[in-house]
């Protein structure tokens, strides 16, 4: 049977975008299908996603290796991407990662960025408050510092950067969004909400949370999709101006696991200061749940409980406002993105961010792109091998 294209990634987010670009640099008869950011989020009813969004952390220093080695590789390439697609989506203010002495934390982040030769700076209690004097850090803790190579990203430009990418290397860019993916005597069928079918030797499927959606799979991926809520903290010109060196921040305490990143001018012109770190879960169940959330505003407790954090991490700053914002993350039993094939020889998953696949997610698609050109991607330096699992 004719098929319409070699090679379809279904998914066009940060994964699902990265993947494309990388296949179609390497082969023809590429497609990558996925909407565009819905213009009015409440009365939207296809999927949506998580890059919608001007801020996420990114940097090496991770304590597990593997994350840190997908991180690093990919940030070797924002420059190329940047350069060639004309978006600048990444700043390189660093990061650094904060925890309580005495645990292992800090000193599997070190050791892994040992490993990859990447320059950073051990703080004690004293080293932290004279580097960083905006931030009120809990008793006890120390500090990993990446100066260089480390800041944050724009996921909503980098998405964009890479559909540039895909498409001027050949891709076809479908802005529909996949209800359903079967085989069919040697290929694909995937069918898009608009009503059309489009037939593939192969299709890669990238759609985050979604992924967990009826009728992609022959068995559904074994994967956990929590709501997740973001608070923004909208601070002054002049705030803005006095935080400049401030850098991405990941802190550890007792009753405390956040991300905060430093003020960072939104499309309506005004700066925020962001952090996310639920206290809890809210698991959701399928893509209706999924749809149903990202309507939404998030949750109050979440807010007022990251309220209190910045009021004790940054207690020098007035907000003019503060508001909340919807997202997913999606975990694997491996803790590991999926990267693989499911029963069917002609579909596979690149799935499972853990909330931490942004910074990562050029190298994620990469080896979702070598999965399908070379039939695996054994022998690329990370000690897992990235096998999906299914329910």
């Amino acid at each position: 049977m004719a098929v319409d294209f070699k090679y379809i990634v279904v998914g066009r987010g940060l994964m699902g975008a990265a993947a494309a670009r990388h296949l179609a640099r390497q082969a023809d008869g590429v497609a990558v299908i996925g909407p565009d950011e819905p213009t009015d989020r409440k009365a939207h009813q296809g999927v949506f996603a998580s890059h919608y969004d001007e801020g996420r952390i990114t940097r090496t220093i991770d304590p597990d290796r593997n994350w840190a080695l997908l991180a690093n590789r990919s940030i070797g390439r924002y420059g190329e991407i940047a350069r060639d697609s004309g978006i600048d989506f990444y700043r390189e203010v660093g990061c650094v990662v904060v925890a309580p002495t005495g645990g292992d934390y800090i000193e599997k982040t070190r050791r892994a960025a040992i490993s990859l030769d990447v320059e950073t700076s051990l703080l004690d209690v004293a080293g932290l408050k004279a580097a960083f004097p905006f931030f009120a850090f809990p008793d006890g803790g120390a500090g990993v510092f990446e100066a260089r190579g480390a800041g944050h990203i724009s996921p909503r430009k980098l998405v964009r950067a890479q559909s540039l990418l895909a498409e001027k290397a050949g891709a076809t860019v479908i802005r529909d969004h996949v209800v359903s993916i079967r085989s069919e005597g040697g290929s694909v069928a995937v069918k898009t909400s608009g009503g059309r079918t489009y037939r593939g030797e192969k299709v890669l499927l990238a759609a985050g949370g979604f992924s967990i959606a009826k009728n992609l799979l022959p068995r559904p991926v074994a994967m956990t999709v929590y709501a997740r809520t973001v608070t923004l903290f909208e601070v002054s010109e002049a705030d803005a101006v006095r935080l400049a060196a401030m850098p991405s921040l990941i802190l550890r305490a007792p009753g405390i696991d956040i991300y905060l990143l430093p003020p960072i001018r939104y499309p309506d012109g005004k700066f925020y200061l962001k952090i996310g770190g639920d206290p809890d879960d809210l698991v959701l169940s399928d893509d209706a749940e999924m749809r149903a959330w990202f309507k939404t505003e998030g949750r109050d407790t979440v807010r007022a409980h990251l309220k209190r954090i910045v009021e004790g991490l940054v207690p020098n700053i007035v907000p003019l406002s503060i508001s909340t914002a919807a997202c997913v993350v999606s975990h694997t039993e491996s803790g590991y993105p999926m990267i693989g094939y499911s029963s069917s020889p002609e579909i596979a998953v690149l799935t499972g961010c853990a909330g931490t696949s942004a910074k990562s997610s050029d190298e994620i698609g990469r080896l979702g792109a070598e999965l399908l050109l070379s039939g695996g991607i054994s022998e690329q330096g990370y000690s897992t091998d990235f096998t999906p699992q299914f329910r």
